[in-house]
């Protein structure tokens, strides 16, 4: 199973994280959201937290993602999405990400008020 499939597959409850080493030499620890396919390109969504672990204002970062199909080993490469249309196609799929997610708790909810 790749990183990719593994993050796709993790139980939403499961909080899986990846500390970014940012160019100013910060590092900054952030939650995975979600791995997203857009255009036959893979694109993650990370959620920065603070030093409590929490992120206060919702602000998510998107990059550009590819794992080396011939080390399944080796850490996956993100890379700054520089075209905005690019950006702005990953972003919607986020979004509809979101509501799917959201959809998804309410099914759930119901289901557990209904036994």
């Amino acid at each position: 199973m790749s990183k990719k499939e593994a993050i796709q597959a993790a139980d939403y409850d499961e909080e899986m994280t990846v500390t970014m080493e940012l160019e100013d030499g910060e590092s900054v620890t952030c939650a995975i959201i979600t791995i997203l396919t857009v255009n036959e390109k893979d694109y993650i969504i990370l959620l920065p937290l603070d030093e409590n672990g929490e992120n206060e204002d919702g602000e998510v970062w998107i990059y550009g993602y590819k794992e080396d199909e011939s080390d399944p080993n080796a850490e996956p490469e993100l890379f700054f999405i520089e075209d905005e249309d690019e950006y702005d196609a990953v972003s919607d799929a986020f979004d509809e990400y979101l509501d799917q997610v959201e959809f998804d708790e309410l099914i759930d909810e119901g289901s557990k008020d209904s036994k």
